[in-house]
This record gives C-alpha cells, sequence and structure tokens, in this order.
C-alpha cells in the first residue's frame, strides 16, 4: 500500500508560525503608507535605503531615504498592527527636521494624503500621559480649548479682512487678489523660515522678527504696484471691469508662483512649539502653544498701530476723508491717487501678516493657499461691516469660533458651508453686517 509521507508541521502550525514570525517585523501596507507622505517633505527621486520597527505600545516604523538634499528619515506610528481593525489609522508621524508635527500640521499632512480626517481634527497623543476617567468638568475645559484655538483662526481671518475693508472703504470697490498677497506673505515666510533653520537661526527671536518685517514689506510694495499699474487706470470706470481685472490677477499670481516655485507644500520647521498646560482635570488638559501666544501679540500689536495709523496721522485722516467723499476730498487738496495706492500696500502688509500666521502655526502651504482663505476673510469683512476697521476683527473672530466650535462638535467637512451659509444670512438679512454703514454712493 502507497503511504503519503508525513507533514512535518500541520498547516494551521505553518500559519501561526508565519504570523509569529510576521509580527516581528515590519507590516508592508504601513511602510508604503509611510513611503507615500514623503513627497509633502522632499521633493524629486526617493530612494529607500531601509525600514525598521520602532518600539512601543503601538506599532511605529522608521524610513531611512536619498533624495536630492541628502539622507532623511520618517517616521510613522499606526494605532494596530497586521489584522487589527486600526492598522491603517496614521497616528503620529515625526521627521529628522521637523520632528513630530504638531496637531494641525499633522491634520493639513493627512488632508494633503487623502487619509480620513480625525472627528476633531486632531491626532491622538500617543506618547502623552494616560488620561484618567472623564469628570462633569471635561465638557467645559473641551469647551475653553476650542476658544483658544479660535483665536488663532481669527488672527488670520481678522488681518486679511482689514485688508480687504481698507480698500473698500475708499474705493467701493472688492480687490479679489487679496489672498493671493496672504499666499505670496505665506510662501516667503516659509522660505525665510527654511532659510534661518538652515544657518542655525530659526530660534533667535529677531531673526523671526526680521523675517515678518522683510516679508510684510515686500508685500506691501506688491499692493503699491498693484495698484500703480492696474487699479489706478480702471479707477474712473464705472463697471464691473476693476472686479474682472482683480480675478485676472489673483490667477496670475496663483500661476505665477506655481511655475516659479512648484505645487509641492512648504512646511517649515515650528516656530515656538512650546506647549503649556493651563487647566486639567485629569481627563482633559487645556493646553496653548508659546506660538499661539505670540500671534495674538502681534495682531493685537497691529490692531494697534493701524488704529494709532489712522486716528493720528495725516494718512489716516486722507483715508477717512476719501472714505466719506473722494470729490470733495479731492476738491481740499487731498491726494487721492497717493492715498489710495498707500491703502494698497497697508493691506498688502496685513495680507502678508496673516500669511506668516498660516506658515508658521499651521505649515503647509502653496500657491493655491490664499484662494479660500482670501474668501474667507471676505466674508470676515461682509459679516462685520465691510469698510469698517473693527467690523473686520469682529467678523474675523466670529468666523473664526464658527468654523472652529463647528469642526471641534461637528463634522468637520462641512465647516466651509457653514461658513459660506453664514455670510449668506448675513446677505440677506443684514448686508451692511454687523458695525457697517450704508455707503452714500453708488458703488
Amino acid at each position: 500500500m502507497h503511504r503519503r509521507p508525513p507533514r512535518l508541521f500541520p498547516p494551521f502550525l505553518l500559519l501561526v508560525v508565519a504570523l509569529l514570525l510576521t509580527g516581528c517585523g515590519v507590516d508592508g501596507d504601513q511602510a508604503a503608507l509611510c513611503g507615500k507622505l514623503i513627497p509633502a517633505f522632499d521633493s524629486g527621486p526617493v530612494t529607500i535605503l531601509g525600514t525598521e520597527a520602532l518600539g512601543g505600545d503601538e506599532p511605529a516604523l522608521r524610513l531611512t531615504y536619498r533624495t536630492d538634499t541628502g539622507t532623511h528619515w520618517i517616521a510613522c506610528r499606526f494605532g494596530g498592527r497586521f489584522f487589527d481593525s486600526r492598522r491603517h489609522e496614521l497616528v503620529m508621524v515625526a521627521t529628522d527636521r521637523m520632528g513630530r508635527l504638531r496637531p494641525m500640521q499633522f491634520t493639513m499632512l493627512r488632508i494633503w494624503a487623502g487619509l480620513p480626517a480625525a472627528r476633531l481634527g486632531l491626532p491622538p497623543d500617543a506618547a502623552g500621559p494616560e488620561r484618567g476617567p472623564q469628570t462633569d468638568w471635561a465638557p467645559l475645559l473641551f469647551f475653553l480649548q476650542q476658544v483658544i484655538n479660535a483665536a488663532t483662526v481669527a488672527c488670520v481671518y481678522g488681518l486679511l479682512a482689514l485688508g480687504y475693508t481698507l480698500v473698500y472703504g475708499i474705493l467701493g470697490q472688492i480687490n479679489l487678489a487679496m489672498g493671493e498677497l496672504t499666499m505670496i506673505g505665506a510662501m516667503l515666510t516659509a522660505m525665510g523660515a527654511a532659510a534661518l533653520g538652515m544657518a542655525g537661526l530659526g530660534s533667535l527671536p529677531m531673526a523671526v522678527l526680521g523675517v515678518f518685517a522683510t516679508v510684510m514689506a515686500f508685500t506691501a510694495v506688491q499692493g503699491w504696484t498693484m495698484d500703480r499699474l492696474v487699479f489706478r487706470r480702471l479707477r474712473r470706470t464705472h463697471n464691473h471691469t476693476p472686479l474682472i481685472a482683480a480675478v485676472g490677477l489673483s490667477i496670475a499670481y496663483q500661476e505665477g508662483m506655481r511655475l516659479l516655485h512648484g505645487a509641492r507644500d512648504w512646511w517649515p520647521a515650528p516656530f515656538l512649539a512650546d506647549r503649556h498646560e493651563l487647566l486639567s482635570d485629569g481627563a482633559f488638559t487645556v493646553t496653548a502653544l508659546t506660538s499661539q501666544v505670540v500671534i495674538l501679540l502681534m495682531t493685537g500689536g497691529l490692531y494697534a498701530l493701524l488704529w494709532a495709523i489712522m486716528q493720528r496721522t495725516a494718512y489716516g485722516r486722507a483715508h477717512r476723508a476719501c472714505a466719506d467723499d473722494v470729490g470733495a476730498a479731492e476738491l481740499v487738496g487731498v491726494d487721492v491717487d497717493r492715498t489710495v495706492a498707500t491703502t494698497f500696500a497697508v493691506g498688502g502688509a496685513l495680507a502678508a501678516a496673516a500669511g506668516a500666521v498660516i506658515a508658521l502655526y499651521y505649515g503647509g502651504v502653496n500657491f493655491y493657499t490664499g484662494y479660500l482663505i482670501g474668501f474667507k476673510a471676505l466674508a470676515a469683512a461682509v459679516v462685520g461691516g465691510i469698510g469698517s476697521v473693527p467690523g473686520a476683527m469682529l467678523g474675523g473672530a466670529l468666523l473664526g469660533l464658527v468654523e472652529t466650535f463647528w469642526s471641534a462638535y461637528f463634522a468637520i467637512a462641512y465647516k466651509d458651508i457653514v461658513a459660506f451659509g453664514l455670510l449668506t444670512l448675513f446677505l440677506i438679512y443684514r448686508p451692511d453686517g454687523l458695525m457697517g454703514r450704508r455707503r452714500g454712493r453708488g458703488d
């Protein structure tokens, strides 16, 4: 009788051994997912040099790779391994140049990679301390945390809304290219921060302030040039030609930046990323970054400086006169062309300040950064009362609160719909905004 040779290992035992051996290595799917994130930090051809598993309670791995800029690494941590339901859930990313990504940077990276965003837009803090059971104070602390987060968003919208409202107040026209000045400010700030990092000066406050001042000055010149070459020639027209010209300028700035610097995202190194614990109940901790405090102080300082300029300088008086009646101001000797050009320069500088906040706090700027931000800031200006300087800051604060709290308590995917829905309601029921006034001349 023919006998089948005995098997050394039953099939199920071979499967168990294979799983055990695999569990000691690197998950291939996780390594592939981590590798797809490399183009967010480096452009050009990428050569993977090695993959290694990292220790810890949650599975993590590190890819070492080489590009035209040298040898670097990227580390990714996931919520599970192999057959776990969370094996494809990315919870942390770190690089050799940026360290561990901040929550907003991590969220923007997930959006760039097309990964499903977390409900709150924040990654789980796998490296943080273990949290205790939730208390009755946790909802209130979570509310306070959203107020802090909303303050930074309000600074971005408020600064850019000031640029819109200054130009509209004097001309009665909306400059839709203002968002692209924010994009230029953000791109130049990211490049300047990268240059400071390469020179080892990124931690010096004076060096960072120097980058701020340089970017604001450059973008102010861009605003002045925009008026001198385009809008001054169209000032006497009473149709929609200036609006169409602004749309053309916006597209020209976008495509020009894309052709000059490519479509890649710029991720500047973290700036003043020290985290401070303010309140805690053991289950939830209210925190604030040093950069958030600096952004609030910078925005408050710029607003105070603008208020002083508008109230106590010859330019401020000329601006108010032109805003009341351009023809009458010209008759009494006000240089309208110079006043308008200065207004465009001031608006450009404020737009650059908003771009600097985006680059150094949020990161991930590209040639398309100013498009949606510009329309949201315009919505903030309309809600606050376009033409009113305090109304611009109030509108930015309201829009920042609405976006942040909607993202925290509801589906984050609908926050833009809510923002522009709010604009629609104000246009219908209060077209002059909260602090605006009805203009006496036709616009």
